[in-house]
């Protein structure tokens, strides 16, 4: 299988340019990007910062939603966090939370020493499992000015607790834990990283109906492409440790800038959103500019690539009322 437009899962209209981009994060590793632009732009822009879903590259969702913010008016960049896609990294497919929330601040750096771009307006959006390292960067990166989460996954807690929190146990977690670092020493001993495999191909009889979804975008032409680990072989197995021992969101509620959380309403993952949420304005003396949209009737991965679900007007408006021009 190949990827339907050239190395991406979606067509780049003609009133758009995409320029390959690189730039550097605080440890040192090479972040690559493509940059959205409107070719009839004028004056400096305001900027979105766009990465996700977890485990796919920039040439699927990001640039789907670079592409359409871009021809909404916005410079977008849609980049591949470290180890992954053409990003660089010496280990490969791995994660980390606190390397991939300094990948947003990353794309923040960039955006905010381009001369035809406004530092002051700089937003990001983060799909699926980036939402919840969005949210991390806003709150430690005063730059942010707005956050957008589009079907958020909180990556901490699905990997330590299960789905639904079903596995949420000392003793599960301990079993995890062991097969993970078996796995680390039988890599160290081979010298190679076994792979946790991409989404499941082809589908048992009893998958779930969100498996299934992953299925029907990252396993057909619909959202395949060459880079990606979901549509493909997968993180490195041993990379989830990453994710048992990192945090997330332990302080989104001291985030004094605006966050737009979105989800769909029969998406098995809506709990991330509904939680984070509640946990974000709980107490909070800056929950005025905060605020849950839910979409009706949407599932997980309606909100990767249907335009006609996705709510790119309420997005659209929530980033020009935050990325106003003040000078």
């Amino acid at each position: 299988m190949r990827s339907r437009f050239d190395g991406y899962s979606f067509p780049l209209r003609d009133s758009l340019r995409r320029e390959k981009v690189r730039f550097r994060n605080r440890y040192g590793i090479e972040l690559a990007g493509d940059l959205y632009l409107p070719r009839e732009a004028a004056g400096r822009l305001a900027a979105v910062a766009v990465a996700g879903p977890f485990g796919a590259v920039k040439e699927q969702c990001s640039g789907l939603y670079a592409e359409e913010l871009a021809a909404r008016g916005f410079a977008a960049l849609a980049f591949d966090p470290s180890f992954t896609g053409e990003s660089g990294g010496g280990a490969r497919n791995v994660s980390s939370p606190d390397i991939n929330t300094e990948d947003f601040c990353a794309a923040v750096d960039f955006l905010s020493t381009r001369d035809f771009l406004d530092p002051e307006r700089i937003g990001i959006l983060g799909i699926c499992g980036w939402g919840g390292m969005a949210l991390n960067a806003a709150a430690l990166d005063t730059r942010i000015k707005a956050t957008v989460t589009s079907t958020m996954y909180d990556m901490i807690r699905v990997t330590a607790r299960g789905y639904f929190d079903q596995a949420d146990s000392e003793q599960a977690r301990y079993e995890l834990k062991r097969a993970l670092n078996a796995q680390r020493t039988e890599d160290y001993k081979t010298g190679t990283c076994a792979r946790a495999g991409g989404v499941v191909d082809p589908l048992p009889q009893d998958a779930p109906l969100f498996v299934r979804d992953y299925h029907d975008y990252y396993k057909t032409e619909r959202g395949y492409t060459e880079r990606s680990l979901n549509s493909n072989g997968g993180w490195n197995t041993a990379s989830a440790l990453s994710l048992l021992s990192g945090s997330l969101l332990n302080y989104s509620r001291e985030i004094r800038s605006a966050v737009l959380m979105v989800h769909g309403e029969k998406a098995h993952s809506c709990y991330f959103s509904r939680d984070a949420y509640a946990d974000m304005v709980e107490g909070s003396p800056y929950a005025d500019n905060k605020r849950l949209l839910i979409v009706p009737g949407a599932v997980h991965t309606d909100l990767y690539d249907r335009k006609d679900v996705i709510p790119f007007d309420e997005i659209q408006r929530f980033f020009l009322a935050y990325l106003q021009e003040t000078h």
